[in-house]
């Protein structure tokens, strides 16, 4: 049986290009397009896919990683291959552990996507050589995050601490205004501190700001 995608790419022209790599493997049918998160997710439910192929910036009020756990919940049959071109090995840790089965950068799709997609829609996993290789030399992540803070608040409120706006913060961390004012919100209350002043004593207090 054929291999059903769905691709997710802000930029047209990419998923042209994707398209045509993918279809033209025997064995895969390219069934939707998305041009951000939200659309994907929608895309995902509406035909149920063996893979979803998907970028890892797009814009929108839905980021890509904080999609991913919602293809996995209410999709379980979907495997989900991120294509980007973001080279730093966190951002695959943190994609795996969202969900994602596969990370393949966008200058080596060519070779690797459809390597990848195989894989994932098989039920194993995928990962750029070169990135599989620093994380495993990288240091395993922190854990026993202060107050019951989840790791993605710990870095919003590190960030914040750093001098941070929203905006900024929401670029390095692939996520939209909206989601981090979120974040920024449950730290607040969780924290009990209403002010940055507040939580860059706290980040202080709590070592968060050590490597920075």
């Amino acid at each position: 049986m054929s291999i059903r995608l769905v691709l997710a790419d802000d930029h047209a022209v990419v998923r042209t290009g994707l398209r045509l790599l993918l279809d033209a493997e025997e064995g895969m049918e390219v069934v939707a397009e998305a041009g951000d998160a939200e659309s994907a997710l929608r895309a995902v439910l509406g035909y149920k896919p063996d893979v979803l192929v998907l970028d890892l910036n797009m814009p929108g009020d839905l980021s890509s990683l904080d999609a991913l756990p919602g293809v996995t919940e209410r999709s379980p049959g979907t495997r989900t291959v991120v294509l980007t071109m973001q080279e730093d090995p966190e951002f695959a840790r943190r994609a795996l552990r969202a969900g994602a089965a596969a990370y393949v950068l966008k200058e080596a799709a060519d070779a690797e996507l459809v390597e990848a997609v195989r894989r994932a829609a098989a039920g194993e996993t995928y990962l750029n050589p070169s990135l599989g290789a620093k994380l495993a030399a990288a240091p395993p992540p922190v854990t026993g995050n202060p107050d019951d803070l989840s790791p993605r608040e710990v870095e919003v409120l590190r960030l914040i601490a750093l001098g941070h706006t929203n905006a900024e913060i929401g670029e390095q961390l692939f996520l939209s205004i909206r989601t981090v004012e979120t974040h920024r919100a449950h730290v607040q209350q969780k924290l009990r501190r209403s002010t940055r002043a507040e939580l860059v004593r706290y980040a202080i207090d709590h070592g968060l700001l050590d490597d920075a």
